[in-house]
């Protein structure tokens, strides 16, 4: 099994949170989705903030967080500001 970690953007802190909502492998991260996946961390970590949204995404992309168009950046500040509180 490849370890998170390996993945742009996901250090062993990330990689831990995502192992305790069910997400192991980069295919898991996949299937799931960046939201989804930012969702489930959100409700164990109430700090899971906007960067980290875009780490996953980045992770699922396979590129660095900064580097992600910027629809998506948006699409993830609109989908951020409405499900953070």
């Amino acid at each position: 099994m490849n370890s998170l970690s390996k993945s742009p953007n996901i250090g062993k802190v990330l990689e831990k949170q995502l192992n305790e909502v069910g997400i192991y492998t980069l295919e898991d991260l996949k299937q799931i989705g960046s939201q989804e996946a930012w969702l489930k961390i959100k409700l164990m970590d109430p700090s899971a903030c906007l960067h980290r949204l875009m780490a996953l995404e980045g992770a699922i992309q396979g590129i660095k967080k900064s580097l992600l168009d910027e629809q998506k950046k948006q699409e993830l500040r609109d989908f951020y500001y409405h499900h953070r509180l």
